[in-house]
Formats: structure tokens, sequence, C-alpha cells
């Protein structure tokens, strides 16, 4: 039976943390130069709706290490982006390809394209989450601390990326606390939901208005952009509505302790980050983009077949 990658709720901890380690294997082999071409012969349809340089790279270079044919597909390349249905597409490529990555809008787009295809599909961004960075996330934070007994506080829009922090934090037992403007919490569902699975693993998870709150003993802070891809006619609004929003060293000092930053990238320096904070000996931003490789690599290896 095919195993999609659409969120991290659909995930055992155990199936995620085996993912982890298999990605800090991958990394230190490509490190030693070593290359094992797990996914020979295999093909990646990559549909890209929203553009991307660190998930359109990195997935296509992480297939090519494995042996693999990648296949970049813009929706000018296919007929999904001239009317076509998703189900359609999905069946076709299915005949073509032995696993599909999409980059794309609403997430019912992908859960429909996952619902019809025989191959496995792998979520490189929807609105609502983006399963693949926190897994380079989470890959990051076992490379410094060595475990996962941290808290992490994210500041700002209660969007993709904190969303899928808030199921990735209750998967690994990570507390984490989300500082949100009124109105742009995550969604209620979201959060019941990884409430639900932090009582099994002792997570704490909350949902805070006050950055400073939020940020009390953290050792890690994360931020993503005010505006995202798709609400650049809200640009304007949202720097007023997000300004008390960011981090900055006072932000940083307030957390009482040596506490790291970390940003999904792309950064907008002097919006929700400083560039003192972000060019700081505190940023591991570059390992967090690095690891988008290895961390990919492992999922394609979990759903696509592979060691």
């Amino acid at each position: 039976m095919k195993k999609d990658f659409l969120t991290l709720r659909d995930w055992s901890a155990e199936d995620l943390k085996e993912m982890i380690q298999t990605a800090v294997r991958l990394k230190a082999e490509n490190k030693n130069n070593v290359r094992h071409h797990h996914l020979e012969g295999k093909k990646l349809a990559m549909i890209f709706e929203k553009p991307s340089t660190r998930t359109r790279v990195s997935f296509e270079t992480g297939m090519y290490e494995l042996g693999g044919y990648p296949l970049y597909l813009s929706s000018n390349d296919i007929q999904l982006g001239r009317g076509e249905t998703i189900k359609d597409t999905a069946r076709t490529l299915s005949r073509y390809v032995d696993g599909i990555m999409i980059r794309t809008k609403g997430h019912e787009i992908i859960e429909e394209l996952a619902q019809y295809a025989s191959v496995p599909v792998i979520n490189g961004l929807t609105d609502d989450f983006h399963p693949c960075q926190v897994m380079a996330d989470l890959q990051t934070i076992y490379e410094y601390k060595g475990h996962y007994n941290v808290k992490v506080a994210f500041i700002g829009d209660g969007n993709n990326m904190a969303q899928s922090w808030l199921y990735g934090a209750a998967k690994f037992g990570i507390d984490i606390s989300v500082a949100s403007p009124e109105g742009y919490e995550c969604k209620k569902h979201v959060y019941d939901e990884a409430r639900k699975t932090a009582e099994t693993t002792g997570a704490k998870i909350e949902l805070v208005r006050d950055p400073y709150d939020a940020v009390k003993g953290a050792d890690f802070i994360y931020t993503d952009v005010w505006a995202s891809m798709g609400q650049e006619a809200e640009k304007e609004a949202r720097k007023k509505i997000f300004k008390d929003y960011q981090v900055n060293a006072a932000l940083m000092a307030a957390t009482g302790k040596e506490t790291l930053f970390m940003h999904c990238l792309p950064a907008y320096r002097g919006l929700e980050v400083t560039e003192d904070v972000l060019e700081g000996s505190m940023s591991i931003i570059w390992d967090e983009a690095e690891n988008r490789l290895h961390a990919q690599k492992a999922i394609m290896l979990k759903v696509m077949g592979g060691k």
C-alpha cells in the first residue's frame, strides 16, 4: 500500500525519527563523497504551481544524488494549468512516474491528487502545511542538541509553517509556543489535533499573543515572512499588524538563555527579523537550508523505496 507524505500528522513519531536518522546518515555520506543510488531508475514528477528556490533545487538535486530522474513541471508545462482535473492528472502521471511532489495552493488540491494517484505524493508546500521544511528543521535541531527535549518559540503568522510545527512538535515531544496577532492564529482544528497528540508525548503546545511570553526559556526562536506567496496585496497592512512580532536582539535576549535562531527562508531583513540576528552567531538558517536536501532524500527513500 502506498504511503503519501502530506502532513506530519499522518506519520508515527517512530517513522519520522527514523527518517531524521536516515537524513543524518545521508548527509554524512555526502560529506565523505559517498553516493548510493537507492532510487536508481525511479522517476519523480515535480509539479510547481508556486515558484521556489530551496524546494526545487533540493528535490531535484536529491533525486539526482539518489540515482533517480527528477522531472520539473510548472503550471505552464502540463494541462493542469489549463483546466484538466486534478484526478485526471493524478491518474495520468501515475502511469509514467514513481512519485509525485507538488508545491501548490489549497491543501485540498494535494489531498485529491493523493486520493487518485497510485504512486506516493509528497507535499512540497500548500497554503496549510509545509512538512518537508519542518523535517529539515527537526534534523537541524537534532544535529545541534543531540535530542528533542527542547522548546521552540514560533513568532509571527499562524501559517503553513506554524501549523506544520504544531504537528512536528507534538509528534517529537517538543514544547512549542506560537505567538501571533489576533486574527492570524493557527487554525483551531490543527491546534486541537496537536494538543491531542501531545498528550501522549508530553509536549507542551500553546498559542499566545505576546511574543515575549512565547520566548521564555526557548532553545530556538523561529519565524517566517509576514506576507507569504499570494498575500502580496496585504504586505503593507501586515507590516503594521506584525510590527511587534519582529525577531530582534531584545527578543532573543528575553529567552534568558543561549538561544538559536531559525527561519525557513526567504527572509526579509528589517521586517520579520533584523539583520544582526539573521547574520549573527545565533543564526543557524544555512544549516536548515542545507538540510532540506538531506531530509527530503530521506522522505523520498521512505515513500518511494530504497535504503
